[in-house]
């Protein structure tokens, strides 16, 4: 590094890296830091050559962990950029390329070194080396805590108060991504770090007053979807737009802050990785996701999770309550909008459901929407390409579904709105279906995937619990997504007899020999039961409130009544068939198929459907006529 351009291999044998590592002190008014950060660097665009870079500098960084304790240039170096930021604003004002290309490089060498320290030392060794100065070898002063402080306070302000241009593009990256570094100390820590150094300036003193400020920059940067500038505005060399060695170096570690901080995974599948169109607004919202998530202080809630639960619209004209004192105004069309477009991101949907979850006035705000289609098929195509997706991402979607359904309107207007040729469902070819119609195909596909692969239990409840929610309010169902539902009932019957046809043989053959162990088939048998009864209820649910809306799915009833025979003597599910047969009596009727040619079974049918209709005072004219091999 230097006045001339560096690359990769020739950082080991670099006179000023060297200089910076060594054990000589250099102050902070030297003329070395110019030279120092005058240059323009080839920058990686793939791990493979991140990793080159770890390895290039690790004998700079090693020889830096050990000498700084002497010679304190650490810290002197992130004085020379501390004092270089005092003017950026008027830089940027000013067009002042140089300035901010020297700032810009001084914050590149501190992320890259900060990355190596935190990731090889605990916070409070980081912490010295925060507080070395070159007057006395060996010892630390108490400015320490004020220079931690400080830098994290300068880089929120940088955020928040540069104006983005391409001029300033690439330093507002830096500093988004240096704050994801400073933050990756969780990654390194097996246990939820609850007396974080770094957590307590951000949560408290300096830093706090800017919350609301940086959370609503952090949103707009997601909203705004920035693209990296062509590389003839940069000052240094640029040659993609991956956003810089630091976009790529924090994008390792927000992903794994990004697995901490989210469910489980165990048995994930990973995610690719997504072509980023604007590196910034990708940043930005794993920057706001991890201060989102931050633990609360034991005496103080996290501020920044106040600021993300209670941000209003900007058409809102209430007054401000003094019990939220980090609420802000944004958007909310703009960010609607953005939430739409990026889903294909587990940050974007972990977004989403944090904001429907825990923010009132963006859920009231969704629900609201009269294109909530625009919103809810991104999240469907997310579960039907379930084999492709992370566990994450799949429960935050099915979670989101979740969330929207305990809304009756919304269980009301999705069967309004027609939808005409999903490309994306390719196991048959829906040219016309309601909304509600593809929810209910999508979630009983991933019911019926969990069965045959990943076999959670808690997929099962959420998935069933998002159909029970909107069983009241089923309409016009499509005819296919009523033979579903029945399909999925069919299968787990099936899977029902099979396990206790299974447990019944062990039991025999346990009696034979004493020897052999008793597989447990309780559990098993307790799951699906359990998932069957909410099947019923779900169907009887329907029945109960919607039966003259939904003919498709009377006619799939009666064409399986044979499936409900077995389990109106079962203890488990009495009561809920006694209920199913009460609403519906035809179900209970039994007619054997084989003895009875095709052409009298489908005008019985209908004859059955028509009296029912009178019965309900419903206009039979409206009965969609089909046969039984429509489909």
């Amino acid at each position: 590094m230097g006045a001339n351009s560096s690359s990769i291999s020739e950082l080991p044998d670099n006179e000023y890296l060297k200089k910076l590592s060594g054990a000589e002190p250099i102050s902070e008014n030297d003329p070395f830091w110019n030279q120092l950060l005058s240059f323009s660097f080839t920058t990686p665009t793939n791990s493979a050559d991140l990793k080159l870079l770890e390895e290039a500098t690790i004998s700079v960084c090693k020889s830096l962990v050990e000498k700084n304790p002497r010679t304190g240039n650490l810290g002197s170096l992130i004085k020379v950029f501390l004092s270089r930021t005092k003017e950026l604003k008027i830089s940027a004002e000013c067009q002042n390329h140089l300035f901010i290309w020297q700032a810009h490089n001084a914050l590149f060498i501190i992320c890259c070194l900060l990355k190596v320290f935190i990731s090889r030392m605990s916070e409070e060794e980081l912490q010295l080396h925060f507080a070395y100065e070159d007057k006395t070898p060996g010892s630390y002063g108490t400015e320490c805590e004020d220079l931690i402080e400080e830098l994290l306070c300068c880089l929120i302000q940088l955020i928040v108060e540069i104006p983005l241009l391409d001029i300033t593009y690439s330093i507002s990256l830096e500093a988004v991504t240096t704050l994801i570094v400073f933050l990756s100390c969780q990654l390194f820590h097996k246990e939820i770090l609850r007396e974080s150094l770094i957590h307590k300036y951000l949560m408290r003193g300096r830093c706090l007053p800017y919350t609301s400020r940086l959370v609503k920059t952090l949103l707009y940067n997601f909203i705004r979807q920035e693209r990296s500038p062509p590389p003839g505005t940069h000052v240094f060399q640029q040659q993609t737009d991956g956003g810089g060695l630091l976009y790529g170096i924090a994008s390792g570690v927000a992903t794994g802050l990004w697995a901490v901080f989210t469910l489980g995974g165990v048995g994930s599948k990973a995610t690719p990785q997504l072509e980023h169109c604007s590196p910034l607004a990708n940043q930005s919202l794993l920057l706001l996701l991890v201060l989102a998530n931050l633990t609360d202080a034991p005496d103080t809630p996290n501020p920044y999770r106040q600021a993300i639960m209670s941000f209003k619209n900007t058409q809102d004209s209430s007054a401000f309550s003094s019990s939220h004192p980090h609420v802000f105004q944004i958007n909310f069309n703009s960010l609607y909008t953005a939430l739409c477009e990026q889903q294909k991101s587990d940050q974007a949907t972990l977004l989403l459901y944090m904001l429907l979850h825990q923010n009132g006035n963006v859920r009231t705000y969704v629900l609201a929407r009269t294109d909530i289609e625009n919103l809810v098929l991104p999240i469907l195509e997310i579960l039907y390409h379930v084999e492709e997706r992370n566990s994450h991402h799949v429960y935050m979607a099915l979670i989101i579904l979740l969330i929207l359904t305990e809304d009756d309107g919304f269980n009301r207007s999705i069967h309004e709105v027609i939808l005409k040729n999903i490309t994306w469902y390719a196991e048959r070819v829906l040219t016309e279906i309601s909304l509600g119609s593809l929810l209910i195909l999508v979630v009983i596909r991933t019911i019926q995937y969990n069965m045959t692969r990943t076999r959670d239990k808690y997929l099962h409840t959420n998935c069933l619990a998002a159909l029970a929610n909107m069983s009241a309010q089923f309409r016009s169902l499509h005819q296919y997504a009523a033979q579903r539902i029945i399909s999925l009932f069919s299968l787990l019957s099936k899977k029902h007899n099979k396990v206790l046809e299974q447990a019944t043989q062990s039991l025999r053959g346990s009696l034979d020999s004493n020897d052999s162990p008793l597989p447990d088939y309780a559990q098993d048998l307790n799951v699906i039961e359990e998932v069957i009864r909410m099947m019923l209820e779900i169907i009887n649910s329907c029945l109960t409130n919607s039966l003259h809306h939904n003919p498709n799915l009377v006619y799939a009833l009666l064409y399986k009544r044979d499936l409900f025979e077995q389990f109106r003597t079962h203890p488990s599910f009495q009561d809920i068939m006694q209920n199913i047969d009460l609403k519906f009596p035809e179900l209970k009727f039994k007619y054997v198929e084989e003895e009875q040619p095709e052409e009298f079974f489908i005008p019985y049918v209908w004859s059955l459907v028509y009296n029912a209709a009178v019965a309900l005072y419903w206009n039979p004219r409206d009965i969609q006529l089909f046969t039984m091999d429509s489909g």
